[in-house]
């Protein structure tokens, strides 16, 4: 199974990423060249997807830290804190952004007595190793949820967790990509996702590129289709799972999950371990970004609610774990009640 889509490319001096705010109807790619370019195309969602995130963040460190005009190793060491806690203040959500700074602030940690240059240049080793573990990630997700799939299955996907959302094919689309790739037929039915439109915009585009059936709805239509058991599995992406399974994902998701329970749908997680915050024991400790309210009241840029409105924006819900059927990871499929082996196994893998 080839890429599907180059969501960002490492060109030594800068970061190249598909200008996600545009899709689809331009299909358009931008240089980022330091950690502010960084910061702005996160923080404007030009570059989206808790994977992609992560590694544009450390990317963006690496930029900061190549941009650095000084061969003191503890000013170098003072300006990468200040950065490191600069580029983590952008979106508070996404765990693989703290993931990928971390790992970077790690491994620089571990070569502290080597010269500037050289931290440098363990820096984007690390970094260009994290992106092709991301690459891996994908491909063993792709595996895994791939054998829940049924030929002729009807599955809804909320938000856009494909090759847009990481450095691979993705993580809740990637099953779907490697099913349609043995042929089994298949319909995806799309949430649009509102307040930004990612299914809408996003999901369905790399879809429709990727020739796979596919059928746009609108959010709140998703329990009707379970009703009349046109859904057979639920597959999405996620932002933050906690050590107890409980799971933060694009706004809607919990409702999603909720009506998937009623009706006895499975409904399954797709991320890599890099989304795993096993430093917290549930979603109570999850924070949750509240984004502009110009979301909610606009859409392409016109106006569609009255001005001077109160309005609410979280960008993400908590789905608790007793809705959640499993997670597909690089490592396998595991209940919410096997996270813990899961961690296990990263640690003694070395992994996080």
């Amino acid at each position: 199974m080839k890429q599907i889509i180059k969501t960002l490319s490492w060109k030594g001096s800068f970061l190249e990423i598909i200008d996600q705010s545009v899709l689809p109807l331009k299909e358009r790619y931008i240089k980022l060249r330091t950690i502010e370019d960084v910061f702005s195309a996160i923080k404007t969602l030009k570059i989206r997807g808790a994977p992609a995130i992560g590694l544009a963040a450390a990317f963006g460190l690496l930029l900061a830290a190549k941009r650095l005009k000084t061969n003191d190793r503890d000013k170098f060491l003072s300006s990468i804190t200040r950065y490191s806690n600069y580029i983590k203040s952008c979106r508070p959500t996404a765990y693989n952004l703290f993931y990928g700074i971390d790992r970077l602030n790690d491994i620089i940690s571990r070569h502290s007595h080597l010269s500037v240059e050289d931290i440098v240049d363990v820096m984007e080793e690390e970094c260009e190793k994290m992106f092709k573990e991301d690459i891996d990630a994908s491909w063993a997700i792709a595996k895994f949820g791939e054998t829940l799939i049924k030929n002729g299955a009807r599955i809804l996907t909320h938000c856009n967790a494909g090759a847009l959302a990481t450095g691979g094919v993705g993580t809740a689309l990637a099953p779907m990509y490697l099913a349609n790739k043995k042929n089994k037929k298949i319909e995806i039915f799309v949430d649009e996702t509102r307040p930004v439109l990612q299914g809408a915009r996003l999901t369905m585009w790399e879809l429709k590129r990727a020739g796979i059936k596919c059928t746009l709805i609108c959010d709140n239509m998703a329990g009707f289709l379970m009703q009349q058991g046109k859904i057979d599995l639920v597959i999405t992406g996620a932002d933050r799972i906690a050590l107890n399974g409980d799971t933060a994902n694009k706004i809607g998701t919990y409702s999603v999950a909720v009506i998937a329970n009623f009706h006895n749908i499975p409904f399954y997680v797709a991320a890599p371990i890099s989304t795993f915050d096993f430093s917290i024991p549930s979603g109570k400790h999850i924070k949750i970004e509240e984004r502009d309210i110009k979301e909610v009241t606009y859409i392409g840029g016109k106006r569609i609610a009255p001005s001077r409105i109160n309005v609410y924006n979280p960008a993400f819900d908590i789905t608790p774990s007793h809705l959640i059927s499993g997670f597909i990871t690089e490592k396998g499929i595991f209940s919410p009640q096997k996270l813990l082996d899961l961690k296990n196994l990263t640690l003694n893998k070395n992994i996080v």
